[in-house]
């Protein structure tokens, strides 16, 4: 925990600001991480820091808390203001309890309670002066109590470690002998019970199943502090977060709401200056190529045209190139081989690990081209079913049957079957030689690997960036049912974006266990939630499984385990879905017919303005004119003349605007 020494204090006048990074740079041996980064949070805000891999996130959160020096720039935190924060991985080695461990956070709280104890123990023998001296100060201590939250900080305490996914059972379990992931579940819970002012989270949901992130969202949003994290998991930005700080290239743009909100606005200001660019080179191109032909003109009159142009375009401010995003690759990918409409068949299956029941009298039907999500608890047994299938895995009873023509491609985040000695190039022509070298090229290239990337041995390669090539050479594999084990993992939100569109192109069937629920709702057209021992089928996506869980959750629900039943209402989802497509086509065609009348007169309003923007220069040329500049009586009717078409210019600038939004 850190409070404000070490920076600059904010007085009382900034209240509603607690932290202000004004101008920060640094850079690691001459290359430029962080440069000129500038923003504030203000108190309650739920702010996130997102950026692909190695854009500096995690490197200004060290910043901020003092374990890196900044180049340049200084770090403003309000007086007084308390700071908690969470490093994506925590070294607790305590002999205590986890039990114990979490009391900490509360440890004045609980020696205000021990005090209180103690008094009252003394009143119980005292008498006359003593005790009311005794009963005054129990008071005082009482309220001091009650203000701190005494009497509700076990059940806090409690509820945190249960929302954090621990069970009563592990209450008492030595945080020595925790994973590094329950560690950092630990320091996250007692971190939380101290209330900072401010909480720092780098990657906070790296450790946690599905249900504990959801109950970190609901405890995040209603938090009375601010919170600042770095996290590529979008769902959860989405659910928590009120204003986005994007690193782009060293550089930092702020953003008003969440994940969503920002994804869709950063498009929006991507396109607006990739065509801003595009536009300013169109018109230096054309510019040039008048400036040419009046040159090649060779009278006096054209050259000094051409030279004024010239000096036109040496003012102009050139816009820079930017920074090219991939999002305009559409890459296909089609099995070699189709297979059979029936892809995977289980029946009865069962797994346990000695006296754990992971699952039993499992029935899994999956077809062709169906994108099947498996979700569900840590340690309730996804990952083992992908295993079994894949024969890595014995089962305790039941059948697999793979259809025909069937050939799995399997992606384990801890098997890859790479050459670290060839290059990202060699390893997919090696493997696919019947490839040119611009698909191989292209393949990469949606990937993200792009110009000499190409050329970087395998065993160069981070962690994520590994992942992410196995990823595509998987999806140039002959096989057409892809089995994924978390394929997120380690991929930032770029990455992720790519693996997404890859997998809504593939046009085989993919089964994948994720816990990245953005990604499942993108890419799902089924989920299997793993519950109780036994798989629930949801014929959608899961924003569609979290309408509908509910059902499958309650004692009386009418939907059943395994894929013989869909989720309560599909069929009736489905003939309403068969009706909305027609009215949808229909909605369609009024907004292409609406869209196109719009594109029509936003046409005719940037033709009347050239027009009226020629007619205004011709008048300013006509009042310029010696002859008419002593016509006093001219000279009012063409300023009359000049005023009336610049306001209508100005109205048509307005009607410009309001169809170009």
């Amino acid at each position: 925990m850190l409070n404000a020494a070490g920076g600059i204090e904010i007085t009382r006048e900034d209240l509603f600001m607690i932290l202000q990074c004004s101008h920060i740079s640094k850079s690691f041996d001459g290359n430029t991480i962080l440069n000129d980064i500038s923003f504030h949070i203000n108190e309650q805000e739920k702010t996130a820091i997102v950026g692909v891999n190695g854009s500096g996130k995690s490197t200004l959160l060290k910043i901020l808390m003092g374990e890196y020096e900044a180049d340049d720039g200084e770090i403003i935190i309000q007086k007084d203001a308390v700071i908690g924060y969470l490093a994506q991985n925590q070294d607790i080695d305590s002999a205590k309890s986890v039990l114990e461990e979490m009391q900490d956070a509360k440890k004045d709280v609980i020696a205000l309670e021990q005090e209180l104890n103690d008094i009252t123990e003394q009143m119980n023998h005292a008498s006359g002066e003593e005790l009311e001296h005794l009963i005054a100060k129990s008071d005082t201590l009482r309220h001091r109590f009650e203000l701190a939250g005494g009497y509700t900080y076990h059940s806090e305490l409690i509820g945190v470690l249960k929302g954090l996914g621990f069970t009563e059972e592990e209450f008492n379990k030595p945080v020595s002998a925790l994973s590094g992931g329950e560690r950092t579940r630990v320091a996250l819970g007692k971190m939380l019970l101290t209330s900072p002012d401010l909480i720092i989270l780098d990657e906070p949901t790296n450790h946690l199943d599905i249900a504990s992130i959801s109950w970190l969202e609901t405890y995040l949003r209603s938090y009375k502090g601010a919170v600042l994290i770095v996290s590529h998991d979008r769902y959860f930005l989405d659910r928590v977060v009120t204003k986005v700080i994007a690193i782009e290239n060293g550089l930092v743009r702020s953003y008003a709401g969440n994940y969503s909100n920002y994804a869709a606005k950063a498009a929006m200001l991507r396109k607006a200056a990739v065509n801003a660019y595009l536009k300013q080179q169109e018109e230096i191109h054309h510019q040039q190529q008048v400036i040419d032909k009046l040159k090649s003109f060779n009278r006096e009159k054209s050259i000094k045209r051409a030279e004024s142009r010239e000096k036109m375009l040496d003012k102009m401010e050139l816009l820079e190139k930017p920074v090219e995003i991939r999002d305009d690759m559409h890459l296909k990918l089609t099995p070699q081989i189709i297979s059979g409409n029936d892809v995977l068949s289980i029946e009865d299956l069962s797994k346990h690990f000695g006296s754990l029941t992971l699952f039993e009298h499992v029935d899994i039907e999956i077809k062709r081209g169906e994108h099947v999500a498996i979700i569900g608890d840590n340690g309730t047994g996804k990952t083992t079913l992908l295993k079994i299938i894949n024969e890595l895995e014995s089962m305790d009873s039941g059948q697999i049957r793979l259809g025909s023509k069937v050939e799995i491609g399997y992606y384990d985040q801890e098997h890859h079957v790479l050459h670290s000695e060839k290059t990202l190039f060699d390893e997919i022509s090696d493997d696919y030689p019947a490839l040119t070298n611009t698909q191989i090229r292209n393949t990469l290239a949606a990937f993200l690997f792009t110009g000499d990337d190409v050329f970087k041995k395998i065993s160069e390669l981070s962690g994520g960036e590994r992942g992410r090539f196995s990823l595509a050479k998987l999806m140039l594999s002959n096989a057409n049912f892809l089995i994924l084990d978390e394929p997120t993992n380690h991929l930032d939100i770029t990455s992720k974006e790519i693996l997404e569109q890859a997998l809504n192109d593939y046009e085989g069937t993919v089964l994948y266990v994720s816990h990245d629920r953005y990604f499942v709702n993108q890419t799902a057209t089924r989920i299997l939630d793993l519950y109780n021992k036994q798989f629930y089928s949801f014929a959608g996506n899961y924003d569609y499984y979290l309408e509908k869980k509910d059902v499958v959750e309650q004692p009386s629900g009418e939907v059943q385990p395994n894929s013989q039943t869909i989720t309560a209402g599909a069929n009736t989802d489905a003939a309403e879905s068969a009706s909305d497509s027609k009215l949808s086509w229909q909605q369609q065609k009024e907004e292409m017919a609406l869209k196109r009348k719009k594109e029509n007169r936003l046409r005719k309003c940037e033709d009347d303005i050239a027009a009226l923007e020629d007619e205004i220069a011709q008048l300013n040329e006509q009042m310029a004119d010696p002859a008419i500049a002593t016509d006093v009586a001219k000279l009012q009717e063409l300023s009359k003349k000049q005023t009336a078409l610049q306001e209508t210019l100005e109205q048509r600038y307005e009607e410009w605007e309001e169809l170009s939004e």
